[in-house]
């Protein structure tokens, strides 16, 4: 049983062993969990923790997750665990050196950060709409 305390209640909630932990069905769901832990840390300032936590992570992906890719008898899927894995270590690697990673995880694979943005003229009208975005 865990207590939540706070300012103005208190309140009890029990917490099933189940409910608990994350239990992936396969590896694909492994994965997509590696690649949203991953991708909430990206930027997060480099600690000794996050770097053992990193390991972990890196670690299960070749032992566990890997097994249970090869055991599945899917070759797109081991391969893209190894292209996480290079991915996740050149993060430290960049991060260790103290350049910015710019970049994140999606669909296993490495996407970086640079988007084409448009610049948006906003034109004010006199009708019962304010703002237009253009003149068509």
């Amino acid at each position: 049983m865990i207590i939540y305390k706070s300012k103005y209640n208190e309140r009890k909630i029990k917490m099933k062993n189940k409910n608990r932990y994350f239990q992936p069905k396969n590896s694909k769901e492994a994965m997509r969990q590696i690649e949203t832990l991953f991708n909430k840390y990206v930027d997060a300032p480099l600690t000794q923790e996050l770097v053992a936590y990193h390991q972990n992570l890196i670690n299960r992906l070749n032992d566990d997750i890997l097994k249970a890719a090869e055991a599945e008898g899917i070759p797109s899927r081991i391969e893209s665990i190894h292209n996480m894995v290079d991915v996740m270590r050149s993060w430290l690697q960049i991060r260790m050196s103290n350049q910015p990673f710019n970049g994140h995880m999606e669909h296993f694979k490495y996407v970086t950060n640079t988007k084409t943005k448009f610049k948006r003229n906003t034109i004010k009208l006199k009708s019962g709409q304010n703002r237009r975005a253009s003149r068509h």
